[in-house]
């Protein structure tokens, strides 16, 4: 079936792109790239009709090409695709089911394409709201691929070619408690959460030094590309305090994170206590399970200064009647299968066999997560944590090999980072953990020996193994958070 599906030999896909598409748009797997023509649930097919299990998808929501969110999409389709500025069902539907999974007051919805796109219009609300234009955020941060976005992205704009810092942009330390620049080993007996949110008072002290006013503090509700960071208990409550006496407002990034993937939760945010309220919410990745449409929720307060400066908003295909369809259906499907239910299941699965695996592995300094977001941070070193840059490259490397696909990231590139379609089974932990548990007994080193520098290149000892996919294990934690180390 997949052969039928290519439309012509993998090496000439391979010429055309090289030919058509721009280089700074990267591949997958670059020296041998992945040609995937077909998708289903928590797999994906090559064209010669390898499946893949898929652990680092979480655009896929509710799983590959789920029939009813395809059968949406299709039916609305064929009616009627259109802009918002006709009266549609489909639009208002989907606002008020969205304001009703999150909090008072947030309830004013506006309707765009991408997480780019709403953290862009998040920033436009922030700063008509407050009439500031200072920016916090967090080191590592990435926010989107638009200008305005990029600014706002440690992640981007520090890169050796980067655009650097606008004299606007502030950026406060990115609240890892085990490489941080505060960490629970260095800091026993204090409260992180506190301390970590200190830094942030500090920077809104020194906008107020300098005659100029806070206009927003801006993060990921759990940090993605900085390394899969679970923030400590008390940082978001203290850092939404200290921004808003000093006249900013708070806006959570929910791109990568909501919709149930952190299990306990509808929203990542809503981890750190009932009393923590972002006053602007953006929405996007999981919204379309594949399909282009993200969201911004806010406040009537918020809402009603942008709608008094006497600028329309308009989004062409914002709010279109298909992308809300495709929507509504993603909904539908993660509250009618009780997807945030089984992301606390399997997640919880996970982390108790990955921290099984810790003890066995020195190579692991570090397993964390929530639901089915989590992060395992590679070491050379447990006591001096050196990052395993070069071997989490070769896990990665050798785990699409064993048909399973995973990646890595964060400052150092030594974080593995699982994000996997919300319909991840027990049998898929256990098949992952597995296939893990020998990849990473491929790479052996000598934990006393220093490294010069995180980028070293390290001599791994690969040795041909097979994959038991008979693990059965079948044990179940509850914590919200979980930390090996």
């Amino acid at each position: 079936m997949a052969e039928s599906l290519e439309q012509m030999p993998k090496s000439d896909t391979i010429r055309l792109r090289d030919r058509y598409i721009g280089q700074s748009c990267k591949l997958f797997y670059k020296s041998n790239p992945l040609k995937i023509v077909r998708a289903e649930g928590q797999y994906m097919y090559d064209e010669k009709g390898n499946q893949y299990l898929d652990c680092i998808n979480n655009v896929a929501h509710v799983g590959h090409c789920h029939p009813d969110v395809v059968r949406a999409g299709q039916e609305q389709m064929a009616l009627l695709s259109t802009n918002n500025r006709f009266l549609h069902d489909n639009l208002v539907l989907c606002a008020s089911r969205l304001a009703s999974l999150l909090p008072e007051p947030l309830s004013i919805c506006f309707l765009v394409n991408s997480g780019s796109e709403a953290n862009d219009l998040a920033l436009r609300l922030a700063q008509t709201h407050t009439k500031n234009k200072d920016v916090i955020t967090l080191d590592h941060a990435y926010h989107g691929h638009l200008t305005t976005t990029i600014d706002i992205s440690p992640y981007k704009f520090n890169k050796p070619n980067g655009t650097g810092k606008r004299d606007w942009v502030h950026v406060a330390p990115c609240p890892d408690v085990y490489r941080g620049k505060y960490r629970t080993i260095d800091y026993i007996d204090e409260d992180l959460g506190v301390k970590y949110a200190e830094d942030v008072k500090q920077i809104c002290k020194d906008i107020k030094a300098q005659g100029r006013g806070v206009c927003a503090y801006i993060a990921e509700s759990l940090m993605s590309v900085g390394g899969q960071i679970l923030p400590p208990p008390n940082y978001f409550q203290n850092v939404y305090r200290h921004v808003r006496e000093a006249g900013g407002i708070c806006i959570a990034d929910e791109v990568q994170v909501g919709f149930g993937r952190v299990g306990t939760r509808m929203w990542a945010f809503q981890l750190y206590g009932e009393d923590v309220v972002p006053d602007i919410v953006t929405l996007g990745k999981p919204m379309g399970n594949g399909h282009p449409v993200a969201a911004v929720v806010t406040t009537p307060e918020i809402a009603r200064s942008f709608y008094n400066t006497g600028i329309e908003y308009f989004n062409t295909y914002g709010g279109n009647p298909v992308s809300c369809a495709i929507t509504n259906a993603v909904m539908e499907v993660i509250e009618r299968e009780s997807l945030q239910e089984n992301a606390l299941k399997v997640g919880n699965h996970l982390l108790a066999e990955l921290k099984k695996l810790a003890k066995r592995r020195k190579i692991i300094g570090d397993v964390r997560g929530a639901g089915l977001f989590v992060g395992i941070e590679l070491v050379r070193d447990r006591i001096k944590r050196i990052p395993a840059t070069a071997e989490a490259k070769h896990v990665v490397s050798r785990m699409k090999e064993k048909k399973i696909l995973i990646s890595s990231d964060g400052p150092d590139d030594n974080v593995l980072k699982l994000k996997p379609p919300m319909v991840f089974t027990l049998e898929n932990v256990n098949h992952f953990i597995s296939v893990l548990d020998k990849v990473l007994e491929e790479v052996d080193i000598d934990f006393d020996e220093e490294s010069e520098t995180t980028t070293t290149i390290i001599k791994a000892t690969i040795s041909s193994i097979g994959v038991d996919r008979s693990t059965a294990m079948n044990s179940n934690g509850n914590s919200l958070f979980v930390r090996a180390n």
